[in-house]
């Protein structure tokens, strides 16, 4: 079977994006899969052809204002462009954020819908994870264990949708960690961080805007 996964993350380096494109290779061993990102917008012709080709085509990507990122949407806008001639391909999505609730990545989850309507091609399902950054943090916990089960089982059913090219309602999944511990992991180890990295102070971040 011809799988091709489109790494939708504007990120040059590693990206949540990528970690879950890594896990689900995993379960899809024994297929053709190959991976492609949206960085690389000179892709040749031989590659479109791979993915206009594939049996079915899975996009992976960040959460970015409760939309797509501009460098997706200019993939997909050059995809819509070149036309899919096999109409028996179906589309999947693993979209991932930095909310606690996976929920949150359901208007973009609908974009994607949106966009496989106007191409012509079948919508298959959605993997929305949420707390997307605590992901790395937890990479050495095996899937369906610990924080890691929701995503675990998730994924399993995710890859058996894809493999058999079944249709599945979306799945919307937060961590198996309690909100306020995550809320104050999140923060004493990405936020904080983050913001020194820019010059800012912990009391800037909770200041209001003008």
């Amino acid at each position: 079977m011809k799988i091709c996964i489109i790494n939708g993350s504007p990120k040059a380096g590693k990206s949540t994006s990528e970690l879950l494109i890594g896990y689900l290779k995993t379960l899809l061993k024994g297929n053709e899969v190959i991976t492609y990102h949206v960085r690389e917008m000179d892709l040749s012709q031989t590659q479109f052809l791979r993915i206009q080709g594939s049996e079915a085509l899975i996009f992976a990507f960040p959460l970015y204002i409760d939309s797509v990122n501009s460098a997706l949407l200019r993939f997909l806008i050059e995809l819509e462009k070149r036309g899919f001639p096999n109409k028996n391909m179906n589309v999947y999505c693993m979209i991932n954020n930095g909310f606690y609730e996976g929920r949150q990545n359901h208007v973009a989850a609908d974009i994607m819908k949106n966009w496989c309507k106007a191409v012509g091609l079948t919508y298959g399902q959605t993997l929305g994870v949420g707390a997307g950054e605590m992901l790395a943090f937890v990479k050495n916990i095996p899937f369906g264990h610990g924080p890691n089960k929701n995503i675990g089982i998730a994924l399993q059913k995710l890859s058996q949708n894809i493999i058999s090219l079944n249709q599945g309602e979306d799945m919307f999944i937060s961590p198996n960690w309690p909100r306020f511990l995550w809320k104050i992991q999140s923060s004493l180890s990405f936020w904080y961080p983050r913001a020194k990295k820019n010059g800012l102070k912990r009391k800037e971040l909770k200041g209001k805007a003008d």
